[in-house]
């Protein structure tokens, strides 16, 4: 007899709902079949649960010997799943989609070795990836291998990556990120570049030098810059509300009135009053014209992240004190600079 059954779930850490839909196969009292997947709606669950059902009823049990899928599949279900795909940001699907295309994805998963993980590594080194790029990638595998196991009950086991850690760190083939400091002369070089991009664009394209000087000064990221308006901003007291800040204990509602100090509410003022918003520009178009200018000068491993380190580190500079300079960046411990 195959059935299933819906467990509405709530989460200690974050008060987040989850409904867990579980699939069995009984027959006198043995479960002879079981699997299950969660899901953000009550209702997506039961129709998923009652596809299982006919499913199963007309092809009968599936085989536990059925072949498991490649990581290449695994990405797919990952990104198939709206569930889990609106999870996924800009940077994590950019990797997820180009270790798709490597070797190592078209292997089943319960093929997978510690001998493969240290080759996949040694191709991505030898083709001029840094070693805290390809630190990345294991990362991402490691996630695809703990999101596949919950969602899609696949039984994977993932010692064939924690197992090889200790050699990819001794051959330099993996690396922790370096919390590199982003000094006058490299940051100067990048604002040279983007003022030569600014005069060879029509006039009122992005002001490329003022948004990286502020988002230096405020150590706001990218799509903060870009969302924060005039009315949220606080003249008399030299701040500004950035709405839905970045949070891992909050996706949404964590508005926080930051202080614009060392020079960033000056910035503001000299902005045109042409928009409801400060800066009006698409985050998205900003970061790759900062991108080509930072490739064409060979300035290497920079993100724009990382101005939010230089942004607080001046800060520090400057006098201000911890508590300052982290209702500035949002961050609870400065460490998380």
């Amino acid at each position: 007899m195959a059935f299933f059954q819906v467990e509405k779930r709530t989460s200690n850490k974050t008060g987040a709902v989850t409904y867990k839909c579980s699939i069995r196969v009984k027959s006198k009292g043995k479960i002879l079949y079981s699997e299950y997947r969660n899901f953000s709606k009550a209702q997506a669950a039961n129709a998923w649960g009652r596809a299982r059902i006919a499913e199963i009823e007309l092809n009968g049990i599936p085989s536990q010997q059925d072949e498991l899928p490649t990581l290449q599949g695994l990405i797919k279900f990952c990104f198939e799943d709206n569930n889990i795909n609106t999870t996924i940001g800009r940077s994590k699907r950019y990797g997820l989609s180009l270790i798709s295309d490597c070797n190592i994805a078209k292997l089943p998963i319960d093929q997978l070795k510690t001998k493969h993980i240290i080759e996949h590594c040694k191709l991505r080194r030898a083709s001029g990836t840094g070693a805290s790029t390809v630190a990345t990638d294991i990362s991402f595998i490691r996630w695809v291998f703990k999101t596949a196991k919950v969602n899609f009950s696949h039984e994977i086991n993932d010692s064939c990556i924690t197992e090889a850690y200790d050699i990819l760190y001794s051959q330099n083939l993996i690396s922790k990120s370096e919390k590199r400091s982003r000094r006058p002369i490299e940051l100067e070089k990048l604002k040279v570049g983007l003022a030569e991009r600014q005069a060879q664009r029509a006039s009122g394209d992005i002001p490329y030098v003022e948004m990286l000087d502020f988002s230096i000064l405020s150590c706001m990221r990218i799509g903060e810059v870009c969302k924060i308006t005039w009315e949220d901003l606080d003249e008399e007291n030299k701040a500004v509300i950035v709405r839905d800040r970045k949070d891992p204990r909050k996706k949404s509602g964590n508005h926080m009135l930051v202080p614009l100090i060392g020079g960033a509410f000056e910035l503001v003022m000299k902005q045109p009053r042409k928009d409801e918003r400060i800066f009006p520009y698409n985050s998205r178009s900003v970061t790759p014209g900062f991108q080509r200018v930072r490739a064409k000068l060979g300035i290497e491993d920079l993100r724009y992240h990382d101005l939010r380190r230089e942004g607080a580190s001046r800060l520090f500079e400057k006098g201000y004190a911890i508590d300052e300079v982290a209702q500035v960046t949002g961050h609870r411990a400065m460490a998380l600079t």
